[in-house]
């Protein structure tokens, strides 16, 4: 079995880079989801208002500016090879170091307080960040960072539902959730839904649901159907694009489920606003 060694400079460099890539560049997938979102709203108030989401996300495209004046809390997920070996310092520490960096040399706000529930005084440096960490098979990094917005980050819900309460409260949950979050997330949203396992478990279920791809369904097909469901259904509640009404409150809902306990039925609900900001890297 060979060893691959990447030296933590590497991992520096680059997750500065995504920091900065992801806030100016929003995701073609996204993009073209609103450009769809635009032509089929049926507000005129909805589409102007998408209109406008897609004008701003061009010129922070051409400007290289961020897209959003929340530049969120960096959320790095990281999927480490069991083959791979991190050199010349630890792999957290050069996360934070490329957290720091991109946000300081990309002009981007840094929102990070500490302690959070006193004095609440800014980092400065927009760390640390929040790193959730995957062992995978291979030689290989990967490396997403995706800048989470407090607005729709505050909206994140967790339902502890009774197992008999099944697949008809995970929709009741769902919809609850977006329906109390009304405009606060800024809509048209992506919303990830984690169904079983613990609960913080199906909080990083439905947080890492919001990475996939728009127009991806689940390979299961009762998820793909669920997912289905719960799109139909958010879009029926009128919340529409920013919360002024129409039929476009959600892009996507996308379904990632664990097995649970017999006496669980863990639900969680992550919302992702329109400007849904991830980029990745493997090294």
């Amino acid at each position: 079995m060979k060893i691959r060694v990447i030296p933590s400079q590497d991992i520096v460099e680059t997750v500065a880079r995504l920091c900065q890539e992801a806030n100016y560049f929003l995701p073609e997938d996204v993009f073209r989801a609103l450009e769809k979102a635009r032509e089929t709203e049926e507000s005129p108030l909805g589409r102007e208002t998408l209109g406008q989401i897609l004008t701003n996300a061009r010129l922070a495209r051409v400007e290289e500016m961020a897209i959003c004046q929340d530049c969120g809390v960096a959320v790095v997920f990281l999927e480490v090879g069991q083959d791979v070996h991190i050199t010349g310092g630890e792999l957290y520490d050069a996360v934070n170091e490329g957290v720091r960096r991109g946000y300081e040399q990309g002009y981007l706000r840094k929102s990070m307080v500490s302690p959070p529930h006193i004095s609440r005084v800014n980092t400065r440096d927009n760390t640390p960040a929040v790193i959730h960490t995957d062992i995978i098979p291979g030689d290989r990094l990967r490396i997403t960072v995706m800048p989470k917005g407090g607005g729709s980050e505050n909206m994140s819900r967790l339902f502890m539902l009774s197992p008999g309460q099944g697949r008809q409260g995970v929709i009741e949950a769902v919809i609850r959730a977006v329906d109390e979050a009304g405009s606060n997330p800024c809509p048209p949203v992506i919303v990830g839904v984690g169904i079983g396992g613990t609960a913080e478990k199906a909080m990083t279920l439905a947080k890492k649901a919001t990475l996939r791809p728009i127009g991806s369904a689940n390979p299961v097909e009762e998820n793909a159907r669920l997912e289905q469901e719960l799109l139909r259904r958010v879009n029926a509640l009128g919340i529409g694009p920013e919360g002024f009404g129409g039929r476009i409150t959600a892009l996507a809902v996308h379904v990632e489920t664990f097995p649970a306990h017999l006496a669980s039925l863990p639900v969680a609900v992550s919302l992702q606003c329109h400007a849904a900001r991830q980029k990745e890297a493997v090294l």
